[in-house]
């Protein structure tokens, strides 16, 4: 486990007049929500006074979230999940303490990395990161327990059992059973302990193998998908129907992004289960120090897009404390930054500087073919974000890899 956290007494200082000011009436507008949920609550038994069903279901959880906080001997309280903190009445600011389950693998990292080097200015959040040898979260009784140690106000759910296209298709139930128990008992338990936002993270392989492109949010349940790793795809896709049903009937506002497929430091490199990037980056590595052929698996003809693990990192920091939507949200870098699998190759073989030969073995599957994505949404809302280049990106994890060669995962 790892904790980043700032004392309770720095976190009050922190902040300008103006600022406390802002934060005053922003907690105001809160409890006046807190206020109409009561009216509600008295007229409900009159059938020709109806509100909408949004604006139940809202006012509902700004409710039970705020009556949580104030049981935490506060005289006043509430609590607005768009903004980082818990917002008193008094003005003062309390931690958000964000849970991160899947903290040591891939995006936990990145964002363990970003939180502690770009989040200067916000000693008011509290980090933990999470990894199997802190809770077995296929266990409901220690999913709980971790839970009630910690106490987090926001969680990011990256814990899951992942593998590449060929463990998937080897093992297709135990990635549905595990990753349906582990979803479920966190989204279940953020739900018990009044957590007020859950961030998941899903993948594009979840979507349709039979589809139109680009595909987009609103296609997630259009058809089934890919035969090569339906039961990881339905297993995520579950994740999106707890979220609605949450909403639903109980008010909370947990969400999910889907990226595209993530590379970068502290990947896992084996080569038989691992993903496409990662696979390829340790076989050059191989394949450089003992002066052999790069053998490439498939035809290098399908299409990916690629997202570095820090820029998905930053993003996955924007939609916790920003994005106020329960439909999920796509990830990923443009239509027009789809790459082959052999461009992906060359990229690498160039970062390691291989000089043999490179062979594509295309008794190999390929897997779905494309999976192309729109990221339309998330343009919508950030419009200058800024991907980091794929070469750029691909030598910075390959000079990662080499100088961790002997503790990376492989």
């Amino acid at each position: 486990m790892f904790l980043i956290s700032k004392s309770q007494s720095e976190t009050q200082q922190a902040g300008d007049e103006a600022h406390k000011t802002s934060e005053r009436s922003e907690c105001q507008r809160w409890q006046i929500k807190r206020n109409r949920c009561a009216v509600y609550a008295s007229e409900r038994r009159q059938p020709a006074r109806r509100m909408e069903s949004s604006r139940i279901l809202t006012s509902l959880y700004v409710l039970a979230v705020s009556a949580h906080f104030c049981d935490r001997d506060e005289p006043e309280c509430g609590v607005n999940p768009r903004t980082p903190g818990l917002l008193h009445m008094n003005g003062s600011v309390g931690p958000m303490r964000v849970l991160v389950t899947g903290g040591s693998g891939l995006v936990g990292r990145a964002i363990e990395r970003v939180v502690r080097e770009e989040s200067r200015g916000r000693e008011e959040e509290e980090w933990i990161f999470l990894s199997s040898k802190d809770a077995n979260l296929m266990s409901a009784e220690e999913t709980r327990a971790v839970f009630q140690k910690h106490r987090p106000t926001h969680v990011i759910h990256l814990a899951a059992m992942v593998g590449g296209l060929f463990r998937n298709m080897r093992q297709n139930l135990d990635f549905w059973r595990n990753n349906v128990f582990i979803n479920d008992n966190v989204l279940q338990a953020a739900h018990e302990f009044g957590v007020v936002k859950v961030v998941s993270c899903l993948s594009t392989c979840i979507f349709p193998d039979k589809t139109i492109y680009p595909i987009d949010e609103t296609m997630i349940h259009n058809g089934p998908p890919h035969e090569s790793n339906f039961g990881y795809a339905y297993a995520k896709r579950m994740i999106d129907v707890q979220n609605r049903a949450y909403f639903q009937q109980y008010g909370r506002r947990y969400t999910a992004v889907i990226p595209t497929n993530v590379f970068g430091p502290h990947d896992n490199y084996n080569i038989e289960d691992g993903h496409v990037l990662p696979g390829l980056i340790h076989k050059t590595y191989l394949a450089k120090k003992e002066g052999k052929p790069l053998e490439v698996w498939g035809s290098g003809r399908a299409l990916r897009q690629f997202i570095y693990s820090l820029d998905l990192a930053r993003l996955f920091l924007w939609v916790l404390r920003e994005y106020d939507e329960v439909e999920p949200i796509i990830l990923s870098v443009g239509e027009e930054d789809e790459l082959s699998i052999k461009f992906a190759a060359d990229a690498v073989v160039e970062a390691l500087g291989f000089e043999g030969d490179v062979i594509y073995d295309t008794s190999k599957a390929d897997g779905q073919f494309k999976k192309t994505a729109s990221n339309a949404k998330l343009r919508r809302y950030l419009p200058d974000f800024k991907f980091t280049p794929f070469r750029q990106a691909i030598k910075e994890t390959c000079d990662w890899f080499v100088a961790n060669y002997d503790s990376a995962r492989k």
